[in-house]
C-alpha cells in the first residue's frame, strides 16, 4: 500500500461540523450561490456524497427541490425547465451511479446547446483515484458531453467556481457545466463572497458581428432571385424570434425553421414553409435546394436537414451563416459571408442596414421565385388518407392543435415517429412552446421535460407526445407527477412498434422487423392509475376528440391517454440515409 493510500484509509470519515466557527460551510455556501442566481427550482436525488448539500437545503426555503425517481430524470426536468424558460436549469445528483446515471442528460442537453448547470457529488479529495465506494471520473468522463467542468478540491474556490458555471452556460452558445465537489469540500467552512461579474481570460464570447461582414450580406441578399431564410434553434436560444420576424417581414423572402427552431417563425404565416430536413415539406427542400442566396441564422447545417453534403453542394449559391460558435461555421459546409456573433444583436444591425439601404430586393424575380415555390407546395405533401376504422397518428396530433392552439400550451415530445408527427402536424406559432430532443435523440425525455415545464408554467397546459417505447424509458417519474402536483397530459401513440426503427426495417431492411415489435406492453391504464393518475384507453377515431377534451379539462390530474393508432403508418415525406434533401419519398406509391 503507498503511503498516499495509506492516509486515505487511515483518515477519519468526515464528522458533522463540531467547529465554533461562523463561517458557512461548503454546502450552505453552495446553496447561497444558487440563491444569488436566482435558482428557484433543483432537481436531484440524495446519495452519501451530497448529504452535507442536502442538509442544508433542508434548511432553507426558497429553492424548491424535486425528488425524481431516477437521476436521468432530474437532468431531463432540468433541461426541460431551461428550454421554456431561458433561465439556466440545475440538477444535483451524488457519486458514481448518480454521476453515470446523469450522463445521457448532461448529453442530451449538450447536443442542444441547453443551459445548465449540474452538481454532482464526489467521494472525500484524499480519496479519489483510490477506486473508493461510489467513485468514478466525474470530469473525464463528462468532458466529451459538456461545455466545461469543474473539479472543486478547495472550499475557498467553491464561490467563484459557481459563478464561473452559471456564466458559461447562459452565455456565447449555451451548454451544460458539471461542478464536482468532494465530500469534504462540502463540509469545509470558509466565509463567503460571490463575485459581482466573472473575468475569463481563456472566455470571452463575440456579442457584436463584423460590421463590414453584415454589409456584404446584405449586398447579398438584396440582390438576391431566388433567396432563403434556414434558421435553427440558435434564434429560439438567443430570443431572437421578433429579430427574424421582423427581417421576413422586411424583405418579403420564405423561410423555414429546423425541428429545433419550430415557433422561431409562426407557422401560420403564408411565408413559413414547414420544417425542411429528413421528414421536412418538399416545398421546404426544394427551395432549399434551389436557392440561390440562403441566409443561415442559429443552425448548424446537420446531417438530418441538408442530407448529403456533396447533393447539397452540386447547385451553386451563396450561403451566410449567422452562428454565436465560430466552430459551427463552414463546418460540414462552405459558407461565403460568416458572421460570428450574438444571433439577436446581428439580426439587429441587419435589419437596420436593410433600412437603410437604397437598393430593394428585386421584386420581379421574387414573384418568380414564389410562383416556383407555389408550385411545389401544390404536392400537398402532408396531406394524409384519413380513416374511420383506425387511428391515424396525423389526425390526433392535428386535433390537439385544433383544441389548444388558442390556449397557453406547451408541447414535449419523445423521439420517433411521434416526434416527427408532432413537428409536421402541430403547427406552433410562437418560441419556446416546442420542447424534444433533436441533437442527441433521446428516448425517454418527453415526460420529465413536460414536469420541468408544468413547474415553471404552472398555468399552462403541458402535453407530452410518445410513444409506448420512449414512455417506459422514464416511466417511473409518474410518481414525481404525483408527488409534487405537476398534472401533465400524455398522449401516447401506441402503434405496438419501436416505430421509426420499424419504419427504416420496413424500407431499408427488406421488412426484417428486428426486435422492433413490442409483445409485452403493460395495461397503461391500470398503470396511471397504481401511480395515482388518470388513465383513458382510445381505440376508436371517433373517441379522439372526446377524450382529449377529457384531459383538458381534467385541469389538476395527470392524464394518460393510451391512444392505439395505426401500427403500419408511416411519416412521409423522408429523406433516406445517404440521400439529397430533394430526393424525398412522399409516400409508399415512391418505394
Amino acid at each position: 500500500m503507498s503511503a498516499t493510500e495509506k492516509r486515505a484509509a487511515t483518515a477519519p470519515a468526515p464528522a458533522a461540523n463540531t467547529s465554533p466557527s461562523t463561517d458557512p460551510n461548503g454546502s450552505e455556501i453552495l446553496v447561497k450561490c444558487l440563491q444569488a442566481e436566482g435558482v428557484k427550482y433543483l432537481w436531484g436525488y440524495p446519495g452519501g456524497a451530497v448529504l452535507y448539500i442536502y442538509d442544508a437545503l433542508y434548511k432553507q426555503d426558497t429553492i424548491h427541490h424535486v425528488l425524481v425517481r431516477h437521476e436521468q430524470a432530474a437532468v431531463h426536468a432540468a433541461d426541460g425547465y431551461a428550454r421554456a424558460t431561458g433561465d439556466v436549469g440545475v440538477a444535483l445528483v451524488t457519486s458514481g451511479p448518480g454521476v453515470t446515471n446523469a450522463i445521457t442528460g448532461i448529453a442530451t442537453a449538450y447536443m442542444d446547446s441547453i443551459p445548465m448547470v449540474i452538481i454532482t457529488g464526489q467521494v472525500p479529495t484524499a480519496a479519489i483515484g483510490l477506486d473508493a465506494f461510489q467513485e468514478c471520473d466525474t470530469v473525464g468522463i463528462t468532458r466529451p458531453i459538456v461545455k466545461h467542468n469543474f473539479l472543486v478540491k478547495d472550499v475557498r474556490d467553491l464561490a467563484a467556481t459557481m459563478k464561473k458555471a452559471f456564466h458559461i452556460a447562459r452565455t456565447g452558445r449555451p451548454g451544460p457545466v458539471v461542478v464536482d465537489i468532494p465530500k469534504d469540500v462540502s463540509l469545509h467552512t470558509t466565509p463567503f463572497h460571490y463575485p459581482a461579474s466573472v473575468e475569463m481570460r481563456s472566455y470571452n464570447p463575440v456579442r457584436k458581428g463584423h460590421g463590414g461582414q453584415i454589409r456584404k450580406a446584405v449586398q447579398l441578399l438584396l440582390a438576391a432571385k431566388r433567396p432563403y431564410i434556414y434558421t435553427g434553434g440558435g434564434v429560439i436560444l438567443g430570443n431572437a424570434s421578433a429579430e427574424l420576424r421582423e427581417l421576413v417581414n422586411l424583405l418579403g423572402f420564405p423561410v423555414t425553421n429546423t425541428l429545433m427552431g419550430l415557433g422561431a417563425y409562426p407557422s401560420s404565416d403564408p411565408k413559413f414553409l414547414g420544417m425542411l430536413g429528413m421528414h421536412g415539406t418538399y416545398e421546404a427542400n426544394m427551395t432549399m435546394q434551389n436557392c440561390d442566396v440562403l441566409l443561415a441564422v442559429g443552425a448548424r447545417f446537420d446531417d438530418r436537414v441538408i442530407g448529403n453534403p456533396k447533393h447539397f453542394a452540386s447547385v451553386e449559391r451563396k450561403i451566410v451563416h449567422i452562428d454565436i460558435d465560430p466552430s459551427s461555421i463552414s463546418k460540414r459546409v462552405k459558407v461565403d459571408i460568416p458572421i460570428v456573433g450574438d444571433v439577436k444583436d446581428v439580426l439587429q444591425e441587419l435589419i437596420a442596414q436593410i433600412k437603410e439601404a437604397q437598393a430593394k430586393p428585386d421584386a420581379n424575380a421574387l414573384n418568380t421565385w414564389w410562383n416556383q415555390i407555389a408550385e411545389w407546395r401544390k404536392r400537398e405533401c402532408l396531406v394524409f388518407k384519413n380513416s374511420t376504422e383506425v387511428i391515424k397518428p396525423q389526425s390526433v396530433i392535428d386535433t390537439l392543435w385544433r383544441l389548444t392552439k388558442d390556449g397557453d400550451t406547451y408541447i414535449t415530445s419523445d423521439v420517433g415517429q411521434h416526434q416527427m408527427w408532432a413537428a409536421q402536424y402541430y403547427r406552433f406559432d410562437e418560441p419556446r412552446r416546442w420542447i424534444n430532443s433533436g441533437g442527441l435523440g433521446t428516448m425517454g425525455v418527453g415526460l420529465p421535460y413536460a414536469m420541468g415545464i408544468k413547474l415553471a408554467k404552472p398555468d399552462a397546459d403541458v402535453f407530452c407526445i410518445t410513444g409506448e417505447g420512449s414512455i417506459q424509458m422514464c416511466i417511473q417519474e409518474l410518481s414525481t407527477c404525483f408527488q409534487y402536483k405537476t398534472p401533465v397530459k400524455i398522449i401516447s401513440l401506441n402503434n405496438r412498434y419501436l416505430g421509426m426503427v420499424r419504419q427504416w426495417q420496413e424500407l431499408d431492411y427488406g421488412k426484417r422487423y428486428s426486435h422492433s415489435y413490442m409483445e409485452a406492453l403493460p395495461d397503461f391504464v391500470k398503470l396511471a392509475e397504481a401511480y395515482g393518475h388518470v388513465g383513458l384507453k382510445i381505440e376508436k377515431p371517433s373517441d379522439v376528440e372526446g377524450a382529449l377534451k377529457e384531459a383538458i379539462r381534467l385541469k389538476d390530474r395527470t392524464v394518460f391517454l393510451d391512444i392505439r393508432t395505426d401500427p403500419g403508418e408511416n411519416v412521409w415525406p423522408m429523406v433516406q440515409a445517404g440521400k439529397g434533401i430533394s430526393e424525398m419519398l412522399l409516400g409508399s406509391e415512391d418505394l
